[in-house]
């Protein structure tokens, strides 16, 4: 049998361990990442394999040659002109696969039974057998549901946090039969678990999991690089050693020579030819490479130091990376997470923070304290998105550095001289980070039309007025529910928020530091567009029946809640021969928070009372949101304000359809039943709904009051004052009241409540709710959500996907129900926390 070893990623998570590595050829307890795999697949009986090569092909082929040195056969595939993907490399050898084969990652540790696996794909005549193994956090690999039997029967290439449905991944290992290369094209790029795996699957084509319980480590990032070091150290893997164990954990090479004064705690692993000065001390977990130098009294704390590498005296080393031939000199240090590139140069008492990174070939002078990313950054992140944009402390997590940064690698992924727009609301430090931002994107030579202090409704509104050829927007805010948080949202040219995959390769740019930088004559230009609200009337304008409006004689109280957002609305009211009354107009630098809101909720009420006014109306989130509050002085949010728009807007147009979150309540179907409408269910995010709002012809309405209204034919985001205009237009021509339509909204229960649920513990959760409840009674659109009966009785757990909770919603129309069901599954998955390791 053959295996094909995928050798060619370039590792831009690994940075800068792999600025002149590929990652296969990262050493790993000495050796190279890819020669542990070769072990493997040998100890297996697997010694004929084909490496396919991208990412500095040489360093791969020199080292192995023809594999007799190891055992094996080896042969290359080179491609030459662009990656082919994980599929399409191995379509570009299918001559050379004329029987069932095995393909494997270059980039993960493990010690998979492979002839197990092999014996289970032939009895199970597979197709394609994917080698699967349970992990704490899914997020970062393809997740995988199977059957009792292994048959594949759903997954999911890297889910967001709300999309787990499982903890059981595809590790990036295959037995394949070669027939199934048929279905990919020529010289072409694709991938495995994207284009096809999801063919065969749709094709009927055979394809199992085989879940193996062994060690598996992708490793994809650097903390999994360490961890993966210590594991093996400690034996948790089946690795082969380089070194003889001199004594029990602790493995020391040849010609080395150690002080008798120094210190080793096992386990530990020093390579070929070094020196270990006196009373050096060398605690468990520390991996020390071949001709490595580690001068008099350094303090070695589970560092891993690669071949070639000078430790000065006295030097500290707390669990970071050396690269090959760096230098550290006299008490110098390098701190919990830090990684110093190769042939670098770390000063005399210089010392590299946690979390910094340095690339290859840098020189940090002698005492100099570095707390950022050489040659130019913050501390490095995972993550930069969120469920809905970039977030975190103002001034604190986001800074006007940070931000710049953030700019320029935005800047970076769009065309040189593109045009971007940017809005902030009115608060001193949106017009700060606002600065920084547009200071980033002229760095890449992108242009912005700043619309400055400007509500997300009018800024979205000016991007799909086809007014300005514009390639994105961004908005700057304060989050509407934590006041010292600041929210970054960034928008698609046709003013959606934007996808995952654009917000990858932002991430991408930023981690990568692959920032564009141009030339003085190349620099972005900053404008300012005059006749927004003109713009934005005039669009208003065309989607409302302002006759209707101008006919009601409508009295309406709005709450500005001290903010910029509803600036236009009463003007557009009066034009429209309305009686609009503003409350609480000024602007405030700080924003309102909740309890303060329900303050000023009260006072609305008794004015819209008290003036005898049709309804009143509390603006927020900078015009995407809103509250209403009906003539009697009663609020109207939550599902009930759900549940009135889709109301009115199904009278208004019959037989039409409304896109509405997964976790919305199930009064949404029932008025739609009643109007012969259609009714489209989402993921939890703003993306989801504009897109479904988007892509669907007869969508009148989306959203839900937690995120706001979307009026698609206007533009494709939340709109409170639209929506506050139409909602106008439809009561007078309907002839009804607030009042009059929530007495006929249906009689549902719709209940919530919220278990702290540990990150490591979601995927498994939610993979033990799907195996413990019947498959045909589970709808997966956005967590898990169980079916009782009929449709309008049901529970649903979804993950949050910012905190480490998991929220269950509970809907019926017997309230008793509603009731025993979040106790039942509030108990059911504590319990199921409490025994689960955190």
């Amino acid at each position: 049998m053959r295996a094909v070893l995928m050798a060619g990623g370039s590792g831009t998570r690994l940075r800068p361990l792999t600025c002149d590595l590929p990652k296969p050829m990262v050493p790993m307890l000495n050796r190279p990442i890819a020669e542990h795999i070769i072990n493997l697949l040998k100890r297996h009986h697997i010694t004929e394999i084909i490496a396919t090569l991208y990412y500095l092909p040489d360093v791969m082929r020199d080292y192995f040659q023809d594999g007799s040195d190891f055992g094996v056969q080896m042969t290359y595939a080179v491609e030459e002109e662009q990656p082919l993907g994980t599929a399409g490399c191995v379509k570009n050898i299918q001559q050379w696969l004329d029987d069932t084969f095995v393909t494997i990652s270059g980039d993960a540790i493990t010690d998979f039974d492979l002839q197990a696996a092999i014996a289970f794909h032939r009895e199970k005549k597979s197709k394609a057998t994917l080698i699967l193994t349970r992990v704490p956090n899914p997020v970062e690999f393809g997740v995988v549901i199977t059957d009792k039997d292994g048959k594949i029967k759903r997954f999911l290439e890297k889910p967001s946090l709300s999309e787990i449905f499982s903890d059981t991944v595809n590790t990036g290992t295959y037995i394949l039969e070669p027939e199934i290369l048929d279905y990919l094209p020529e010289n072409e790029e694709s991938d495995f678990s994207k284009d096809l795996f999801p063919l065969l699957l749709a094709k009927g084509e055979p394809m199992y999991g085989y879940v193996a319980d062994a060690y598996w480590c992708d490793v994809g990032h650097l903390e999994a690089y360490r961890e993966a070091q210590y594991d093996g150290l400690d034996k948790k893997v089946e690795l082969n050693f380089p070194y003889q164990e001199k004594s029990a954990g602790i493995w020391i090479g040849n010609n080395t020579h150690i002080d008798s004064s120094a210190v080793i705690e096992s386990p530990a692993l020093i390579g070929d030819n070094c020196r270990i000065g006196a009373r050096v001390k060398i605690e468990a977990g520390t991996v020390i490479g071949d001709n490595v130098t580690i001068g008099a009294d350094a303090d070695l704390k589970r560092p891993i130091i690669w071949n070639g590498a000078t430790i000065g005296d006295e030097a500290h080393l707390r669990a970071c990376i050396i690269s090959r031939g760096t230098r550290i000199e006299r008490r110098a240090q390098a701190l919990e997470g830090s990684v110093v590139g190769s042939l670098s140069i770390v000063g005399e008492e210089a010392q590299i923070s946690p979390g910094v990174r340095v690339w290859p070939s840098k020189r940090i002078e002698s005492g100099a304290i570095l707390n950022i990313n050489l040659i130019w950054g913050n501390t490095a992140q995972r993550n930069l998105f969120g469920q809905r944009g970039v977030t975190g402390l103002a001034n604190v997590d986001l800074t006007p550095e940070f931000v710049v940064k953030l700019g320029a690698s935005y800047g970076s992924t769009l065309k040189l001289g593109s045009t971007v727009i940017v809005s902030r609301d009115q608060r001193s430090v949106s017009r700060m980070i606002g600065r920084a931002m547009i200071a980033g994107l002229m760095s890449a030579g992108v242009h912005v039309q700043n619309l400055e202090a400007t509500a997300i409704p009018i800024a979205r509104t000016m991007m799909v007025t086809n007014l300005m050829d514009v390639a994105g927007g961004i908005h700057i805010r304060l989050e509407p529910d934590k006041p010292d948080y600041l929210l970054i949202e960034f928008f698609d040219r046709k003013g959606i928020s934007i996808s995952k995959s654009q917000e990858k390769k932002i991430e991408g740019a930023y981690f990568k530091e692959d920032l564009r930088r141009v030339g003085i004559q190349e620099i972005g230009s900053v404008s300012y567009p005059s006749g927004i609200l003109d713009t934005y009337s005039r669009t208003f304008e065309r989607y409302i029946n302002i006759e209707a409006v101008r006919n009601s004689s409508s009295k309406i109280i709005i709450d500005y809640v001290y903010a910029v957002s509803g600036a236009i609305l009463p003007q557009l009211l009066i034009k429209f021969g309305c009686d609009a009354v503003v409350l609480n107009a000024s602007l405030k630098e700080t924003a309102v928070v909740a309890d303060q809101k329900e303050v000023l909720i009260d006072q609305l009420g008794q004015v819209v009372e008290a003036l005898k006014a049709n309804f009143g109306v509390q603006v927020s989130a900078n015009g995407e949101q809103f509250i209403l509050v009906d003539e009697a002085g009663l609020p109207i949010r939550g599902e009930t304000l759900t549940a009135l728009m889709v109301n009115t807007i199904f009278t208004a147009n019959p037989r039409s359809t409304v896109v509405v979150p997964v976790h919305a309540s199930s009064a949404v179907e029932e008025i739609a039943r009643r109007h012969d409408g259609n009714v489209i269910r989402t993921k939890v995010s703003p993306t989801a709904l504009m897109e479904a709002s988007q892509d669907n012809p007869n969508v009148v309405l989306g959203g839900n009051s937690d995120m706001g209204f979307i009026f698609p034919q206007l533009h494709p985001g939340f709109d409170a004052m639209f929506s506050i205009a139409k909602l106008i237009e439809m009561l007078t021509i309907q002839e009804r009241s607030l009042a009059d339509i929530r007495s006929d909204l249906p009689n549902i229960c719709h209940k919530s409540c919220s278990v702290r649920c540990p990150w490591k513990v979601k995927g498994s959760l939610m993979r033990y709710l799907v195996e413990t409840h019947p498959a045909e009674n589970l709808e997966l659109i956005d967590g898990v959500k169980i079916i009782n009966n009929q449709n309008d009785n049901w529970v649903l757990i979804l993950p949050d996907a910012g905190e480490p909770l998991v929220h269950i919603y509970a809907n019926s129309s017997d309230r008793n129900w509603v009731e025993e069901q979040l106790t039942e599954y509030r108990l059911r998955i504590q319990s199921f926390v409490d025994r689960e390791p955190d």
